[in-house]
């Protein structure tokens, strides 16, 4: 694959510098969301009726911010932020190498399968290797800062899971990551095809003048919000079986994936698997178009920085 110069040492380091920017900026941004998605998904109590879920996501956040404070609302940030950071950047580092070995005939004309290809194979080592910090996220997001077994940090939550349940407690839920993956692949299949369409002319005018404008944003914008509600509407339920499956309180319940999954279905119904959706549309579609523009936004400003030093030299 035929690329320009590269504000690090490789165009792979500009990527995930700018996936991990685009990460942390987006987690600050929604975490309030996310952690109200992970209570809701994790409650074993009855399905609420036909309520509306604004009224409902503007009740909870605002009863854990009574109980809690502003702390409350922002408990586990630091895990948040780090499986964010971590997984956006080794993300976007691992799918731009792997593009670029796909493209074998120098070319940067890829096909929808091999988009396809490069993002289920990045997706899927960069869940593995992230997991266990998503186990201290939720962990972290359904446990008050007080209680007696709460986890203080990333790092004590990572070095009690290890003493109490062994390195298999850190990959508690790793099948379900990994079966996810088809949902971050059908996203940046989608993604990258709709932008390639929205941006061909622009990027014709691009590659002659090396220059591109804030005007992007909005269909930036657009584009990332549509890949990922595709993708979400047809992976949501093993979401909150993952969830179940990595919080601590409830191992008893959830002891095993086929255990969840029967559970889950006998005593809420189909409605059980969809927990937690409403906010979760909310919380992606902000953290989505957050995360890419900030992302195509700092991934352009160090590609044009590179060209205006080397003409430099």
């Amino acid at each position: 694959m035929s690329t320009g110069p590269s504000f690090f040492p490789t165009p792979a380091l500009d990527h995930s510098f700018a996936g991990i920017t685009a990460g942390t900026v987006a987690v600050c941004c929604v975490h309030p969301l996310d952690l109200l998605k992970i209570k809701f998904q994790v409650s074993t109590s009855p399905p609420p009726g036909n309520s509306n879920p604004l009224k409902q996501i503007y009740n909870s956040l605002t009863g854990i911010k009574r109980d809690s404070g502003w702390k409350g609302l922002y408990r586990g940030i630091g895990s948040n932020v780090a499986g964010n950071a971590a997984g956006w950047g080794l993300y976007f580092w691992l799918y731009t190498i792997i593009k670029g070995r796909l493209a074998t005939d120098g070319s940067e004309k890829l096909t929808s399968g091999d988009y396809l290809l490069a993002s289920a194979e990045a997706s899927a080592i960069t869940a593995v290797l992230t997991n266990p910090l998503w186990v201290v996220k939720v962990r972290m997001f359904t446990t008050r800062a007080d209680a007696p077994d709460a986890y203080r940090s990333v790092a004590h939550g990572l070095t009690s899971i290890v003493r109490t349940e062994g390195v298999r407690g850190l990959y508690r839920g790793t099948s379900l990551g990994l079966f996810g993956v088809s949902s971050g692949a059908l996203q940046f299949m989608a993604y990258e095809q709709m932008k390639n369409f929205a941006f061909y002319r622009k990027r014709r005018r691009i590659e002659s003048k090396a220059e591109c404008g804030g005007k992007s944003n909005a269909t930036y914008t657009f584009v990332s919000a549509a890949a990922k509600l595709l993708a979400l509407a047809s992976t949501y339920p093993y979401q909150v079986i993952r969830s179940r499956l990595q919080n601590n309180a409830t191992n008893h319940l959830y002891p095993n994936l086929r255990t969840c999954t029967r559970k889950t279905w006998q005593d809420e119904g189909y409605r059980g698997f969809y927990r937690g959706l409403g906010t979760n549309l909310i919380r992606v579609l902000l953290e989505r178009a957050v995360t890419f523009v900030v992302y195509e936004n700092v991934a352009w400003l160090l590609r044009t920085t590179a060209i205006r030093r080397q003409r430099e030299k």
